[in-house]
């Protein structure tokens, strides 16, 4: 069970905040990457995101790919290196 204030909790507290969600997925993908450039001991670095919201609907890729990022650029300033994004509105088909 993730602690109150990992990372990956963070992630999903501010996207949900932001874009309050039909779906969230975050997965800790960071065990993945260990002796890679971003890789940090005790991980928390690289993460995976599934993301379904209407408030994706009418944007291109690159302005939700945009919106994202700047909801989390906080976890990226503190340590977040990668993140694997897939992100769409409930009818816009595959993200």
């Amino acid at each position: 069970m993730p602690q109150p204030n990992d990372r990956r909790t963070r992630i999903e507290d501010a996207l949900t905040a932001a874009f309050v969600p039909d779906s969230l997925s975050v997965v800790d993908d960071s065990h993945k990457h260990e002796g890679h450039a971003g890789a940090a001991p005790g991980g928390e670095t690289h993460y995976s995101v599934e993301i379904v919201a209407e408030a994706f609907g009418g944007l291109s890729r690159v302005q939700v790919q945009r919106a994202v990022m700047m909801v989390l650029q906080k976890e990226f300033d503190t340590g977040l290196h990668a993140l694997a994004l897939k992100a769409r509105a409930p009818t816009s088909g595959k993200a």
